[in-house]
């Protein structure tokens, strides 16, 4: 905007100049030479008395020579009876001009080489018709002509010129308060929620200034109220989680019993982390170091041992493949955690007892690959299955399982597709970018391109099955 205000003021000023300086320096050009000639006038004027008087040479050229014109100034008499013509000085006009001067009894100027001449008429005493022809050089009309165009053309320049800073200075308290909404915008993007933009420069930036601040603070304040809600519902699960660890304890010993009271204690950890959370002040925006990040093979192999025990009871077959390698990840290792802990709940909430399943972790170049798929009826919609809040429409899903896989896959720039396994029920397959570059573009049945030349990651064989 800065720019553009600079350029049309540029653009108007310079034709406002040239509209008024070209004509004005036609006229002081004219002006010039009105003035040279006036002279030659008064010059030609001054012989003309003697003229009338006498036509004597030795008079008449002590008459020019007073003049101060004897270099420029001739006189011409034409002859009369027994008087000869008489010619005072160098003639530089025609002839031809002179006898039209002599016969119209009119001035005239004709040009000559180096300037011109005015042929002025003087009527003698004979009755003749003298004429007086003043030479004007060409440096005489132009003199000061120089002066006056540059004084005319440095005006011009200064009015340009003010003119230019004017609009930049008007520009600058245009773009300023711009500025300075863009950069709160984005800090309110980035999670600084004090971000606020000083409410100054011209109104309708200064109305947008206040819109900004209070969005910004019905933002903070929403904020606080979720915060506050959040805890809220996650303190009133205290009392049933301290029933059930205290049923959990009651249970006595065996796999079944020590799985539940692990359980237990972890939900109680995470209600605890969910309140600490909630309740901080500030939210936490920073994103984790290059130092961050987890095994995802140790977390697979963790939860699928709280898992193998509730599938042994149900009658599960259970293969997990690619986890006897470490495979770094840069997600936190209770992320990935509550990722699969959603993944593998699906599994059998949403399938019946006796359904095999399997979790396959593919270590690529660039992106890790954790594929949970099952052998049970699948899901109809997968796109209404990943819109958060809608679940897959049967009883006890909220549809914020598989909104944590997502999100979870979209912080390193991956991402979560639903398909059908080869087991014959559905896959889940979560992509963990590891460069943290945009998505890759994925082929035809699990064919997995990067964007680019040369960068392929793999093709994973799905036609393993169970044992």
């Amino acid at each position: 905007m800065r720019w553009a205000l600079v350029k049309v003021s540029l653009a108007v000023t310079t034709m406002v100049v040239l509209a008024f300086a070209v004509p004005l320096g036609l006229v002081i050009r004219e002006m010039a030479r009105d003035r040279a000639f006036s002279n030659a006038e008064r010059q030609a004027a001054a012989v003309a008395p003697a003229l009338s008087i006498t036509t004597d040479r030795d008079q008449l050229e002590r008459v020019v020579a007073s003049a101060g014109s004897d270099s420029g100034m001739a006189v011409h008499i034409p002859a009369s009876g027994k008087t000869a013509a008489v010619d005072l000085g160098r003639r530089r006009a025609a002839d031809g001009d002179i006898a039209t001067v002599r016969r119209l009894g009119r001035a005239s100027t004709t040009e000559v080489p180096g300037g011109s001449t005015l042929l002025q008429p003087v009527a003698l005493s004979t009755g003749e018709i003298a004429v007086v022809e003043v030479y004007v050089p060409d440096s005489e009309v132009t003199n000061g002509l120089a002066t006056a165009w540059a004084v005319l053309a440095g005006v011009g320049i200064a009015l340009i010129v003010g003119s230019v800073a004017v609009a930049d200075r008007l520009g600058v308290r245009m773009v300023r308060p711009a500025q300075r909404l863009v950069e709160g915008a984005h800090e309110l993007g980035e999670g600084k929620l004090g971000a606020r933009v000083p409410e100054e420069g011209p109104t309708e930036l200064r109305l947008a200034a206040v819109a900004f601040n209070a969005m910004a603070d019905q933002v903070v304040q929403l904020l606080a109220n979720e915060r506050e809600l959040a805890a809220d519902l996650s303190h009133r699960l205290r009392t049933p989680l301290t029933v059930l660890r205290l049923n959990a304890a009651s249970l006595g010993d065996g796999p079944a019993a020590e799985q539940t009271r692990a359980a237990v204690a972890q939900l109680e950890g995470e209600v605890d982390t969910i309140i600490r959370t909630a309740r901080e002040a500030k939210p936490q925006t920073v994103a984790a170091g290059p130092g961050a990040g987890c095994d995802a093979a140790e977390v697979v192999r963790e939860r699928m041992a709280f898992w193998s025990a509730l599938a042994e009871d149900e009658g599960r077959k259970v293969r997990v493949a690619g986890v006897d390698r470490p495979v770094r990840i840069p997600v936190a290792r209770a992320d990935l955690a509550a990722a699969l802990d959603a993944l593998l709940g699906n599994v059998f909430r949403h399938t019946p007892e006796g359904t095999a399943f399997a979790v396959d972790v593919h270590n690529g170049e660039d992106a890790v690959i954790v594929l949970v798929s099952d052998a049970g009826p699948g899901i109809a919609d997968p796109e209404a299955a990943m819109a958060r809040g809608h679940g897959s429409g049967s009883a006890g899903s909220t549809g914020l399982g598989l909104d944590i896989v997502r999100r979870l896959a979209e912080s390193t720039g991956g991402d979560v597709r639903i398909g059908s396994s080869v087991l014959g029920g559905t896959e889940v397959r979560l992509w963990i970018q590891l460069d943290g570059r945009a998505p890759v573009r994925r082929g035809h049945r699990g064919a997995v391109r990067r964007r680019g030349p040369g960068r392929l990651v793999s093709t994973f064989n799905r036609s393993r099955s169970l044992p």
